[in-house]
């Protein structure tokens, strides 16, 4: 997987990358992370980037020229190969684990605008080709986090991403072929056995592999009907 982060901030985002499955990720090649500036395609000796929004209110706008710019800088980069421009956004489509897949398959590079302040000119909307996605319903001070977000969970799809792939088919939302596909994951334990008066199921202990798996799809269902019931439809 390919991607490129356009953003005002590039140290917010690049050590993110630097650690654990992702940063193993990166050294085996099966992911590429682009950090690129925004303030390097600003305009004039400041390098302006933002402005004061046409028809009055609070707070600054991003420019247009400076994101087009940023994406003409970007397509030059890849000979031929096309890229897939995602804008985080909270009027966009819900993230979710079918779109995580979707874009760990994408053979396109996938560049991320991660918008800041009041938000991003509406001509870039316009004039691009881009996905509007949103990650719920609550907004942030930047488009970063939810760029890392779905870079995150897309990146641990990957083939060979994760020590034991295995893990991908019995997590929650899992599409995995041994998955109840949609439903939230059972619960785990680990040592000790007894802990401050509280106790690992019995059927845990049991060595029983057929009772255990019995057990972890019960747990499964009732997790999601508890707090998820809508999942279940």
């Amino acid at each position: 997987m390919n991607c490129v982060l356009l953003t005002l901030f590039p140290g917010m985002v690049s050590s993110y990358f630097d650690f654990s499955i992702l940063k193993r990720a990166r050294e085996k090649s099966l992911l590429e992370i682009e950090i690129c500036s925004l303030r390097e395609f600003g305009i004039g000796s400041h390098r302006t980037t933002d402005d004061v929004p046409y028809g009055g209110g609070p707070g600054m706008v991003l420019k247009p020229e400076p994101i087009f710019a940023a994406l003409e800088a970007i397509r030059a980069q890849q000979k031929g190969t096309d890229i897939r421009v995602i804008m985080p956004s909270p009027q966009g489509r819900i993230f979710n684990q079918a779109m995580a897949h979707n874009f760990a398959k994408e053979t396109k590079r996938l560049v991320f605008i991660c918008g800041r302040y009041e938000g991003i000119d509406a001509r870039v909307c316009e004039g691009v080709s881009l996905e509007e996605v949103s990650v719920g319903d609550y907004i942030l001070t930047g488009g970063e986090l939810p760029a890392l977000l779905m870079v995150d969970a897309a990146a641990r799809l990957i083939s060979g991403v994760l020590g034991e792939p295995k893990s991908l088919e019995e997590e929650s939302f899992s599409l995995g072929k041994n998955a109840d596909c949609g439903m939230f994951e059972y619960p785990h334990y680990t040592r000790p056995a007894q802990f401050q008066g509280m106790k690992v199921p019995e059927v845990l202990l049991s060595g029983n592999h057929q009772a255990i798996a019995q057990w972890r799809k019960e747990k499964a269902f009732l997790n999601t009907q508890q707090r998820r019931p809508d999942l279940l439809t």
